[in-house]
């Protein structure tokens, strides 16, 4: 039934609207850092002390490449910053890390590419407000690192947050589950890209990224007659220290699978672990990689990583599981549209570590340091289309869609709120690069030999 005729929809949607009172929507665009704001630098300093400590200089160095770089490390941050925002009242289960890059294609069981939120390590149910503030703050930064003038990093903020409304708008009016079945068709989306030379670049990109992860993403070999996973250091490697975290995990997670799942799971052997170091928040948590086969011919890859509490726990409230492991993938069950079969987590943490497994993957569409001129407006709306989507799954869509209305008030504020916290980005990630030069952290790449 639509919502439209359905008896609570327009109530719902004027109960949204109601909020408007409280909490006006151009409040949104409001930021300054309170006069307590703690010094971000010693926020990184204090999220490292449980993060493997030799990583930690890697981790730095990336997030010292530029303000972009810094933003995806500083979820901690900017977690704190969203406390002090207005907020609507109405919550979702959030991202909790919804920048850019944590979006991403991947192919769904059945082969389909689609396009979906792609990172869950900080998920926990919060405002909806915070996942779009992040996400239009780190399309202004973005904008920024590729040199695009002020008003088009706002207009790239303006257009996803439009693209959010206006698809939670169309979601309020279809039945529960319609909006929970919906998917994003990624070969659609890039199919509608008005310029051709840019079309054909995603079209081409894609291909890649499917081909890579039939390829096993070049990580799988024969040596000796036995299949390994190929060091690729500094990212890839063994080690005989760490390496029983990741069999532990791996020997444990089966039991919450879904008994089917069990199944398809022990038509595979494991025959090889390697460590692996990912993404920028994520450096310095426990992540390794497990290389399974079926028959001696068809090999599998899985990703263990380690789950800590989420940054948003502190404001949002502790999460209701406490098995980070589960925390995570019970926000990813509940916002992606089309879940990894073998996503699942270890029940009893190993020497004190939440763990959980999914399939590896190389889900992004674009290399965006590569192409992030180009594609940044074609992403500003696909990633604002896809967060609502995502939100539409747990939250109150009705409602929501009330309170954002049909105007530009929501839009327009966001936008504001997107340029003055890439100004606070760029101040912290300044101040963050004078830590590094005084010393006070140390930020290396790691020999690759």
């Amino acid at each position: 039934m639509d919502s439209d005729t359905h008896p609570l929809g327009p109530a719902r949607a004027d109960q949204g609207a109601a909020l408007r009172d409280a909490v006006p929507r151009s409040a949104h665009g409001d930021w300054s850092p309170p006069a307590d704001r703690p010094d971000p630098v010693q926020i990184l300093i204090d999220q490292g002390q449980s993060r493997i400590q030799r990583l930690l200089p890697l981790r730095y160095a990336r997030m010292k490449a530029d303000p972009f770089a810094f933003l995806r490390g500083a979820a901690a941050i900017m977690a704190g910053d969203l406390a002090h925002t207005p907020a609507s009242g109405l919550r979702v289960q959030s991202c909790g890390d919804c920048h850019l890059a944590n979006f991403g294609s991947y192919a769904t069981p059945e082969g389909t590419p689609v396009f979906d939120v792609n990172d869950f390590d900080e998920t926990l149910p919060a405002p909806f407000e915070w996942d779009v503030k992040r996400l239009a703050t780190s399309l202004a930064v973005a904008g920024r690192v590729a040199s695009y003038a002020d008003p088009a990093c706002r207009r790239l903020a303006r257009t996803a947050v439009r693209s959010y409304r206006k698809h939670m708008a169309d979601l309020a009016e279809v039945s529960p589950f319609a909006a929970w079945s919906t998917r994003i068709d990624l070969i659609g989306a890039i199919d509608e890209v008005d310029e051709g030379p840019l079309r054909r670049r995603l079209s081409k990109r894609l291909d890649a990224v499917l081909a890579s992860g039939h390829e096993q993403f070049g990580l799988v070999g024969r040596k000796g007659g036995r299949w390994t996973i190929a060091d690729k250091p500094p990212l890839v490697t063994h080690s005989d220290a760490d390496q029983l975290h990741a069999e532990a995990a791996f020997a444990s997670y089966a039991a919450t699978l879904q008994e089917d799942r069990r199944v398809l799971l022990s038509r595979y052997t494991r025959q090889d672990v390697a460590l692996k170091v990912v993404g920028v928040g994520s450096v310095g948590t426990f992540c390794a990689v497990g290389l399974f086969v079926a028959a001696d011919r068809w090999p599998l890859l899985l990703q263990v990583k380690e789950a800590m509490p989420s940054v948003l726990a502190p404001y949002a409230g502790a999460s209701v599981y406490a098995n980070h492991g589960e925390r995570v993938v019970v926000g990813q069950r509940m916002m992606q549209a089309a879940t990894d079969v073998f996503l699942g987590w270890t029940e009893t943490p190993i020497e004190g570590r939440h763990f959980y497994v999914r399939r590896l993957k190389d889900g992004r569409l674009a290399d965006i340091g590569a192409m992030i001129e180009e594609a940044l407006p074609f992403y500003a709306e696909l990633c604002g289309r896809t967060l609502a989507r995502a939100h539409a799954r747990s939250g109150d869509r009705a409602a929501i869609a009330g309170y954002l209305g049909h105007g530009s008030a929501f839009d327009e504020a966001v936008a504001d709120f997107a340029i003055s916290y890439a100004d606070q980005t760029r101040l912290d990630w300044e101040a963050f690069c004078a830590a590094i030069a005084q010393g006070r952290i140390a930020a290396a790449e790691p020999d690759a030999r």
